[in-house]
Protein backbone atom coordinates (compact mmCIF):
# COMPACT_ATOMS: atom_id res chain seq x y z
CA UNK A 1 0.00 0.00 0.00
CA UNK A 2 2.62 2.50 0.71
CA UNK A 3 4.88 1.73 -1.97
CA UNK A 4 1.28 2.88 -4.55
CA UNK A 5 1.74 5.79 -2.51
CA UNK A 6 5.10 6.84 -3.07
CA UNK A 7 4.72 5.51 -6.38
CA UNK A 8 1.82 8.05 -6.87
CA UNK A 9 3.02 11.13 -5.21
CA UNK A 10 6.62 10.59 -7.52
CA UNK A 11 4.04 10.82 -10.35
CA UNK A 12 2.65 14.07 -8.91
CA UNK A 13 6.30 15.13 -8.13
CA UNK A 14 7.29 14.78 -11.62
CA UNK A 15 4.17 16.11 -13.26
CA UNK A 16 4.01 19.47 -11.25
CA UNK A 17 7.94 19.63 -12.45
CA UNK A 18 7.03 19.01 -15.93
CA UNK A 19 4.21 21.60 -15.61
CA UNK A 20 6.48 24.17 -13.92
CA UNK A 21 9.34 23.49 -17.18
CA UNK A 22 6.63 24.01 -19.53
CA UNK A 23 5.48 27.43 -17.78
CA UNK A 24 8.80 28.50 -17.25
CA UNK A 25 9.73 28.11 -20.90
CA UNK A 26 6.66 29.81 -21.69
CA UNK A 27 7.72 32.39 -19.28
CA UNK A 28 10.64 32.91 -21.31
CA UNK A 29 9.51 33.16 -24.70
CA UNK A 30 7.25 35.77 -23.56
CA UNK A 31 10.00 37.86 -22.06
CA UNK A 32 8.25 38.25 -18.41
CA UNK A 33 11.56 38.20 -15.94
CA UNK A 34 10.22 35.85 -13.77
CA UNK A 35 12.97 33.18 -12.66
CA UNK A 36 11.54 29.94 -11.41
CA UNK A 37 10.82 30.56 -7.58
CA UNK A 38 8.95 33.66 -8.61
CA UNK A 39 6.71 31.70 -11.33
CA UNK A 40 6.24 29.14 -8.71
CA UNK A 41 4.91 31.57 -6.19
CA UNK A 42 2.62 33.74 -9.25
CA UNK A 43 0.97 30.10 -9.68
CA UNK A 44 0.49 29.02 -6.14
CA UNK A 45 -1.33 32.63 -5.77
CA UNK A 46 -3.32 32.02 -8.65
CA UNK A 47 -4.49 28.46 -7.24
CA UNK A 48 -5.45 30.29 -4.40
CA UNK A 49 -7.66 32.60 -6.09
CA UNK A 50 -6.35 35.64 -6.38
CA UNK A 51 -6.73 38.11 -8.99
CA UNK A 52 -4.68 37.77 -11.72
CA UNK A 53 -4.87 41.88 -12.78
CA UNK A 54 -4.06 43.20 -9.42
CA UNK A 55 -0.70 40.07 -8.79
CA UNK A 56 0.15 41.71 -12.47
CA UNK A 57 -0.09 45.05 -11.09
CA UNK A 58 1.92 44.36 -7.99
CA UNK A 59 4.72 42.53 -10.58
CA UNK A 60 4.90 45.54 -12.43
CA UNK A 61 4.93 48.02 -9.49
CA UNK A 62 7.25 45.90 -7.74
CA UNK A 63 9.70 46.04 -10.51
CA UNK A 64 9.29 50.16 -11.00
CA UNK A 65 10.56 50.22 -7.68
CA UNK A 66 13.51 48.00 -7.68
CA UNK A 67 14.47 50.05 -10.94
CA UNK A 68 14.41 52.96 -9.25
CA UNK A 69 16.52 51.93 -6.00
CA UNK A 70 18.84 50.72 -8.68
CA UNK A 71 19.45 53.71 -10.01
CA UNK A 72 19.38 55.52 -7.06
CA UNK A 73 21.98 53.03 -5.70
CA UNK A 74 24.27 54.08 -8.51
CA UNK A 75 23.80 57.48 -8.65
CA UNK A 76 24.99 57.43 -5.12
CA UNK A 77 27.88 55.21 -5.89
CA UNK A 78 29.14 57.51 -8.62
CA UNK A 79 28.84 60.50 -6.44
CA UNK A 80 30.81 58.45 -3.56
CA UNK A 81 33.36 57.84 -6.41
CA UNK A 82 34.29 61.42 -7.00
CA UNK A 83 35.00 62.41 -3.52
Amino acid sequence: MASGLEARAATNMNAVRDTMDVLLEISRILNTGLDRETLSICVRLCEQGINLEALSSVIKELRKVTEALKAAENMTADFLEKF
